[in-house]
């Protein structure tokens, strides 16, 4: 097994470390190549002011020389809140509150997409609970549905583990990246929070990545719920799981997420471990170092001055205008939401706070269709071949976005980064076709990327 309890357990009790050890690690990390499982441990112990700041630098700088300035932005789509596990930390959670459950039917899942692409989205995450009576037949038909008759160009999916020929059928429907989170790593830990239903195996929940890369998902989403467990021993799981899947398969882990356990309208109404704004900063800045070529996400359950500091400790990925409830974009009937969130800004908001950190929004969907994904992404990545790309199709997506949805109250920002992002095009072959992409988008052309 991958997880290696006993290992990991004596790596997150580490003391902090000599300055010299930290440095030699921090070198390593500014290779931009990832980090063993215990030079992530070094760097997640660094707790010294200075040393913790040039963790944080260099995070920043590994993230610029990988991804360039832009930070990719989307939006959840919660389909059915109806599940049959009890996991004790969520509002979803079988045998709490069972009022106010809804599924939508697949036309209402289209209204839901609809309503987001009049916001300018272009990739959304489809998120369901775990119930058979909406399982794999009902997701691939809100899936392609979605791609069938809304402009959403690229779709994700967060379900629940599934075997590999549902795996299969999902990948074939023409989902993006699967997600599905561990939660917390910890058997122990993880047995106690799970009391009963499919979740309950711990096991089977692990190995659905395996499954997932074999059922022909090039990129999976990984990520534990930091707070049911010691952070350290779930952030070097995470590193440890990510390492296995590259090993195995070729490709690290698409997306790590980062999510803080938040109380839910039926759920844990206290965090069992708390992790800090300074933890959680030094977490995804250990993220980024460990696994460079990582899409790490912070979703809205962060304030929003913490992810503006988020995004420059080695974060590249923000949900806005977020709803944690079915229907809760287009609908009108109040449902049982997952958790609360904190950031509630629109997306024309998020996008110009990114603006204002001096870094590019982007509404990217390129890589997924130019078959930049699996093996081939994470090699482009660490070879550093991907700045260039996300540079530029960052820029087509503010420049269409600025045509087709901005109002005045972004416009200036929008141009903003627009200017900046082709400044930073430094490929003469690339700045030159941009131009004449630029230029099919003000004709009326849509959907240009490299």
């Amino acid at each position: 097994m991958f997880i290696d309890h006993e290992n990991i357990e004596r790596l997150a009790s580490m003391p902090e470390p000599k300055e010299a050890d930290a440095l030699r690690a921090l070198k390593a990390a500014s290779m931009a190549k990832g980090l063993s499982l215990e030079e992530a441990a070094i760097l997640l112990a660094v707790r010294e002011p200075d040393l913790a700041g040039l963790l944080i630098r260099t995070a920043a700088e590994v993230k610029e020389r990988v991804f360039g300035k832009r930070i990719v932005l989307f939006a959840p789509l919660y389909l059915s809140n109806y599940c049959t596990n009890g996991c004790k930390y969520c509002g979803f959670r079988s045998g709490g509150n069972e009022i106010a459950r809804k599924a939508l039917s697949v036309d209402e899942a289209v209204t839901e997409a609809t309503a987001l692409e009049a916001m300018g989205f272009k990739r959304i995450l489809l998120v369901t609970g775990e119930d058979p009576r909406w399982g794999i037949d009902y997701i691939v038909s809100c899936v392609r549905a979605i791609y069938e008759r809304t402009g959403i160009r690229i779709v994700h999916v967060n379900a629940p583990p599934m075997d590999t020929d549902s795996l299969k059928e999902l990948k074939a429907s023409g989902a993006g990246v699967y997600q599905s989170f561990q939660e917390t790593y910890h058997r122990p830990t993880y047995e106690d929070m799970h009391p009963f239903g499919r979740k309950k195996d711990y096991s089977f929940r692990l190995g659905v990545m395996d499954r997932a890369m074999e059922a022909g998902f090039g990129d999976v989403g990984i990520g534990p719920l930091l707070g049911l467990y010691d952070y350290r021993f779930d952030a070097l799981s995470t590193v440890s799981h990510s390492l296995h899947l590259y090993k195995k398969f070729g490709a690290h882990a698409h997306t790590i997420s980062i999510p803080r356990l938040r109380p839910a309208e039926d759920g844990l109404k206290d965090v069992p471990m708390r992790v800090t704004d300074q933890e959680l900063k030094r977490i995804v800045a250990v993220f980024r170092l460990s696994v460079p070529s990582a899409g790490i996400v912070a979703s809205t359950r962060e304030p929003a001055g913490l992810r503006a500091e988020l995004i420059h400790a080695g974060a590249t990925q923000l949900s806005a205008a977020s709803r944690t409830s079915p229907g809760g974009y287009a609908g009108t009937e109040a449902s049982l939401e997952q958790f609360s969130t904190t950031d509630h800004r629109g997306l024309a908001e998020v996008m110009k706070s990114v603006v204002d950190e001096g870094l590019i929004p982007s509404l990217c969907t390129a890589c997924y269709r130019a078959g930049r994904t699996g093996v081939d992404f994470t090699g482009r990545t660490v070879a550093g071949e991907m700045e260039k790309f996300c540079q530029a199709n960052a820029v087509l997506t503010l420049k269409e976005y600025l045509l087709d949805f901005c109002g005045n109250g972004t416009r200036e920002s929008v141009e903003r980064a627009i200017d900046q992002g082709l400044a930073g095009v430094k490929d003469q072959g690339i700045k030159k076709a941009l131009a004449e992409k630029m230029e099919a988008l003000e004709k009326g052309k849509r959907d240009q990327y490299f």
